[in-house]
């Protein structure tokens, strides 16, 4: 599946399908995509049966108040890291009562990248009460591609976590 549009609602109707068919919800927990995996889940018919929340949680402040994600845990790992996005996910479970829930911190650029953590640079997490994973990407390309393709990312991840399960 390629980052088109036309890859992207492939993606996310497979992973709708898969949900209806499990009789499970899912909420989001973004930042860099800024709602964009939300909405690819929602521009399917029949969507409210299986999206509870999109949670766009740009600044640092918003992933505290809304998900509880720790202030000390910002401070010592960064917004963009994996304690973040494990957080993201359990307070997105809390919150919305969802069965699973995905989350999304990345550095989508132009600036905002460094030594250690370059543009390109995304955190992805998903999962249940159960069971949180969490990985990272390192894309290549401008802001738009960057960001295209840890939707894409991030809706497989989940339908292969939906499949394991």
């Amino acid at each position: 599946m390629t980052t088109t549009e036309a890859g992207l609602a492939a993606a996310g109707d497979r992973l709708g399908e898969l949900l209806t068919a499990r009789n499970l919800t899912i909420a989001t927990a973004e930042s860099c995509t800024g709602g964009w995996v939300a909405k690819v889940l929602t521009d399917r018919a029949g969507s409210s049966g299986y999206v509870v929340a999109g949670l766009v949680t740009y600044s640092n402040e918003a992933k505290q108040r809304l998900l509880g994600v720790g202030a000390d845990t910002l401070q010592q790992f960064g917004a963009v890291s994996e304690p973040v996005v494990r957080q993201m996910v359990a307070g997105a479970l809390q919150a919305t009562d969802a069965d699973v829930a995905v989350a999304i911190s990345g550095i989508a650029g132009p600036g905002g990248g460094s030594d250690a953590k370059p543009v390109g640079t995304v955190w992805f997490a998903w999962g249940s009460r159960q069971d949180i994973r969490a990985s990272v990407c390192h894309f290549d390309g401008d802001r738009d591609a960057v960001r295209r393709q840890a939707v894409l990312y991030v809706l497989q991840g989940v339908t292969g976590f939906v499949t394991d399960d």
